[in-house]
């Protein structure tokens, strides 16, 4: 059950931070084990030493080696460890497609891939960080699911959740602050999609770091006169299809807003479900098939048109579309 918070505000701690707090609580089972690619302590703060110190044997750091840490990552699962191993995000699934592939879906494996930074996120390390592709990729691997948390009080309880389940999942994360969403006690269904806000003329369907701007858009709209549900999808596969289908016929037009490449990610999905199943004017707000760039996340969000106010006008035209 989830409880949204009445005011969005910051949150009190980094979502890296955050993710390290619950690591050091879940390795509290002596099978749940952190691998890291050279990046603990510079990427996900000094409590990792912490942890270290605090779980001998369950923190290992496999160098900057990708590909090799999601192979250690699957010979632990084989002998009933529960590997948690994160990376930056174009590092744990560029360098490390077809181990993850071979040695994780295809062979049935049970790891948790995380990675941090993800699109613009990556910011002054610029184009070569930035993962405009990671969902796209794998979206199209069987039996992975692909999961990007909102804020801190969703990234740790998909995480504690994540300790009871099999098979391969990709927690696609920010490292910075987010937007504070949801109460603390809220508690989420993986493959279910959650509405934070009511509409009837169109519906937006957001992902991540989108879904605060998302919020932020309807509320422009809203003092046009203009009613917009929005959805935070943060499971993007397996997609709530029931969830889009229901947008689609409540609203009659879809916007998506997402942190990655238009091409195969949220927008993609989205608009196969209602190509099939309720066909309506889409519009996808989303990185138009280029590369990143260096700059402050301010600087990329209008760079890249991924702000409120694109957002709004993209619901705007798709409104007009529907009305013909």
């Amino acid at each position: 059950m989830i409880k949204i918070m009445e005011q969005f505000q910051a949150e009190k701690e980094t979502m890296a931070s955050a993710y390290a707090a619950q690591m050091d609580k879940l390795m509290e089972n002596p099978d749940v084990m952190e691998l890291e690619a050279d990046l603990g302590v510079c990427i996900m703060g000094a409590g990792m030493k912490e942890i270290a110190r605090r779980h001998p044997g369950q923190l290992l750091n496999c160098g900057i080696q990708e590909a090799n840490m999601v192979g250690v990552a699957c010979g632990l699962s084989a002998v009933g460890k529960i590997p948690f191993l994160h990376s930056f995000a174009p590092f744990i699934t560029r360098r490390a497609n077809d181990q993850i592939f071979i040695s994780g879906c295809y062979s049935g494996a049970n790891i948790r891939l995380v990675g941090s930074d993800p699109g613009i996120m990556a910011a002054y390390n610029g184009g070569t960080h930035m993962p405009f592709e990671d969902v796209a990729v794998l979206r199209a691997f069987p039996e992975l699911t692909i999961l990007e948390p909102t804020d801190n009080t969703m990234l740790k309880n998909l995480m504690e959740q994540l300790v009871e389940k099999r098979g391969v999942y990709y927690l696609r994360t920010a490292r910075k602050t987010m937007t504070k969403i949801y109460e603390d006690d809220s508690i989420f269904t993986i493959g279910k999609a959650n509405i934070l806000r009511e509409g009837t003329d169109a519906a937006i369907l957001a992902t991540g770091i989108m879904v605060a701007e998302a919020l932020r858009a309807a509320k422009i709209l809203n003092e046009e006169g203009i009613s917009v549900r929005v959805v935070d999808m943060f499971t993007i596969k397996p997609l709530d299809r029931e969830m889009v289908i229901q947008c689609a016929k409540t609203t009659g037009a879809l916007v998506t807003a997402e942190n990655h490449n238009i091409i195969n990610g949220l927008g993609s999905a989205v608009s196969e479900v209602a190509g099939e199943h309720c066909p309506v004017p889409i519009e996808r707000v989303g990185v138009q098939d280029c590369f990143g760039e260096v700059g402050d996340i301010e600087y990329l969000m209008e760079a890249f048109h991924l702000t409120a106010e694109d957002i709004a006008e993209k619901v705007r035209t798709v409104i007009a579309r529907k009305r013909g």
